[in-house]
């Protein structure tokens, strides 16, 4: 019986640690991802140089939850930016789900002027702050992107692992929507991208 135990334990250890190290493949390939598209990008911020000041938390599955979606019918409204400016938005739904056992929720946003292009029709949008900001994070907060395709059932997977930061952690001159009050987290999301470690640069305003 202790053989078969014995057998058992180190069969279910090795399939967790295979499950967690690809998780963190899966993190770190996504990230990779991330940074080239800074390269390709007709307004990015960022060039070759300014990728290794790109820093991130160590890949969490603790930070990868499955919420509850629900559909909102809000009409459009002008969110801030960081720059002065508004950008138009229209409240599509809220999340909730759990971190820690901690119950948390966040708005999603849908953007009227990219929901126009067919290569963003699906795109949606969730700015958030949490009790990083400011700290290990950027203090103007992060952002995540969801598709509608990934809203299955009523529920979908957050992983803030891909939480990023909006162009205005890299560079002034953008038009980085402010996270709203009703988006601002109690806790501290200790996922997904951090500090950028370089000084900012100038842009013209986009």
């Amino acid at each position: 019986m202790k053989v078969v135990l014995s057998t058992l334990f180190i069969v279910l250890v090795a399939a967790f640690g295979s499950q967690a190290q690809t998780f963190t493949e899966e993190t770190n390939q996504y990230r990779n991802h991330y940074k080239e598209e800074f390269l390709h990008s007709d307004n990015s911020p960022l060039k070759a140089a300014d990728l290794p000041y790109l820093q991130f938390y160590e890949p969490d599955s603790t930070y990868r939850v499955v919420a509850h979606f629900e559909k909102a019918k809000g009409k459009s409204f002008e969110m801030p930016t960081y720059s002065g400016m508004n950008k138009t938005y229209v409240k599509y739904g809220t999340l909730k789900f759990k971190v820690n056992g901690r119950r948390q929720k966040l708005t999603v946003y849908r953007s009227l002027s990219l929901q126009q292009l067919a290569k963003y029709k699906d795109y949606l949008f969730i700015p958030f702050k949490d009790k990083t900001n400011g700290a290990d994070t950027y203090g103007g907060g992060r952002y995540l992107d969801l598709k509608t395709t990934d809203l299955k059932d009523g529920t979908c997977v957050l992983d803030f692992n891909k939480a990023y930061n909006p162009y205005c952690a890299y560079s002034t001159g953008y038009n980085c929507p402010i996270p709203p009050l009703n988006n601002h987290l109690a806790i501290a999301v200790t996922a997904g991208e951090k500090n950028f470690t370089k000084h900012h640069q100038e842009a013209s305003i986009k």
